[in-house]
């Protein structure tokens, strides 16, 4: 683990290299990367319907229903009536959180399918550049690999670059439930990706904490969700210096664990930009929360563990060779991201990244870091390998104790 220099001239010199990097950013990328994206058509569309519907009757609960009141509407309703909706609005149903967790996998398994056979007619049309109709065929081929048998896709929006969530296990008779929240650059096209990239997008982190926990403790009933249901930053721009994204992305990450079905204790695991919005999260995250880990990260918008106002146990960890390592880790004028994670003085519990190889190598079969997850993720924190610099990492958690320096 690397130490850290906090001398009044190392940490002078950080802010002048935040603010260089900044004009930099702004010189390069422009003010309009900190814009709102519009919301794609189909997506506004299926909305719009949803809104002006009924079924039996009855108007249909707004979409942005807490889960509770979604969950009761369902209830009422019989099997056809829930799958008819489902078939109608599948950009709706797919993406309600309260709606039952099957339902949904249907839904989105229809929208899909609609959405495929519009990048296919996207990859025939003339008035798109060669560019264009390469993405749209990179688009239907992604949509088709989400389609094959076994998947378990809990969110999909084909809006803009696009967002989804994938289950790996049985949500519903879950235990444990661990979430994936990844960082920049994710979307649909990059939801997955191939060897020897496989464990650094989130279907493959998901795939590989989801074998890991299972045979940690393999008695124990997990799922893990790769979750890449919010818009991340593009590349490290602006957006990435700010919490903008962070903010409305956490809104977004409280709204999924309020709905998760029935009582089992819940882990984050937040790499790199995803570590910002679980901070942002944390203080507003429900109590079946457990346990927030972070990776890569380059702060969570506090200065120590205890701001975050959580209950949850904080994890930290960075491999040596990580490129975070040299963001600065302040926060001036909205820009930068706060005090290091995996600072003594931060607070969070260190542990072990041993056998993982830079920025994106924390989920890599093998590494303590993976290890150290799965552990973390079914609840056997005496198996957690602390790092060197906190060799009391796991210190109270045997009999239950939880929140930042417990």
């Amino acid at each position: 683990m690397t130490s850290f220099d906090t001398s009044p001239t190392l940490t002078a010199w950080r802010a002048l290299l935040a603010v260089a990097v900044v004009f930099v950013m702004l010189a390069t990328t422009g003010w309009t990367a900190v814009r709102h994206q519009r919301s794609d058509e189909p997506r506004t569309l299926a909305l719009a319907a949803w809104a002006r519907g009924s079924v039996a009757g009855h108007v249909l609960p707004d979409a942005d229903a807490p889960p509770g009141r979604m969950a009761q509407f369902f209830a009422t309703l019989t099997a056809a009536q829930r799958t008819a909706l489902a078939d109608k609005y599948p950009l709706v149903v797919g993406n309600l959180n309260g709606a039952p967790v099957t339902l949904r996998y249907h839904a989105n398994q229809q929208a899909l399918v609609q959405a495929q056979a519009v990048e296919r007619q996207r990859t025939h049309d003339e008035r798109l550049s060669p560019d264009g109709r390469a993405e749209a065929l990179r688009r239907m081929d992604r949509f088709q690999s989400m389609l094959e048998n076994g998947r378990h896709i809990l969110a999909f929006d084909p809006s803009g670059k696009g967002r989804a969530a994938e289950v790996f296990g049985d949500l519903d008779r879950a235990t444990r439930i661990s979430v994936i929240v990844p960082g920049v650059d994710t979307n649909l096209l990059t939801l997955e990706r191939t060897a020897p990239m496989v464990n650094a997008a989130p279907v493959g982190m998901a795939k590989s904490l989801y074998a890991a926990e299972r045979a940690a403790r393999p008695g124990t009933r997990t799922a893990v969700i790769a979750w890449a249901d919010y818009t991340t930053p593009a590349g490290i721009g602006v957006d990435a210096a700010l919490g903008n994204l962070a903010e409305r992305g956490a809104l977004r990450l409280n709204a999924l664990v309020d709905a998760l079905p029935g009582k089992a204790p819940v882990s984050l695991f937040c790499h790199s930009y995803g570590s910002v919005l679980c901070g942002v999260a944390a203080h507003e995250l429900p109590s079946r929360v457990t346990d927030i880990a972070v990776a890569g990260s380059p702060g969570m918008r506090v200065e120590n563990a205890g701001q975050l106002h959580t209950e949850a146990r904080v994890w930290a960890t960075r491999d040596h060779g990580d490129w975070i390592a040299d963001v600065p880790n302040l926060e001036l004028g909205g820009l930068g991201h706060g005090a290091d994670p995996v600072d003594p003085g931060f607070g969070a519990r260190i542990v072990s990244a041993g056998g993982a190889v830079g920025h994106s190598g924390y989920f890599e079969p093998g590494t303590e870091s993976l290890s150290n997850f799965a552990a973390i993720g079914v609840g056997a924190y005496a198996s957690v390998s602390c790092a060197s610099s906190d060799s009391t990492c796991h210190d109270g958690v045997a009999t239950g104790g939880r929140g930042p320096g417990i």
